[in-house]
């Protein structure tokens, strides 16, 4: 992987241990962490996937996260 602060999509989902198609779903639908596309390019930063896990956490499996 880069040390690059932005990703590709591909280096982002094996950052996250997701797959590549839960982010270009989550990117489609919503949902999903802020990107950038350049031409057709899409890049992530990597600050941004963290926010994103975090602003994601929960205590329980019934918890809904503050955007329910």
């Amino acid at each position: 992987m880069t040390d690059s602060a932005y990703l590709s999509v591909q280096e982002a989902a094996k950052y996250l241990n997701v797959s590549v198609s839960y982010l270009n779903k989550k990117r489609c639908e919503g949902g999903g962490p802020v990107f950038a596309k350049l031409g057709t390019r899409v890049i992530m930063n990597r600050g941004a996937l963290d926010s994103w896990v975090a602003a994601n956490l929960r205590k329980s499996t019934s918890d809904l996260g503050v955007d329910a």
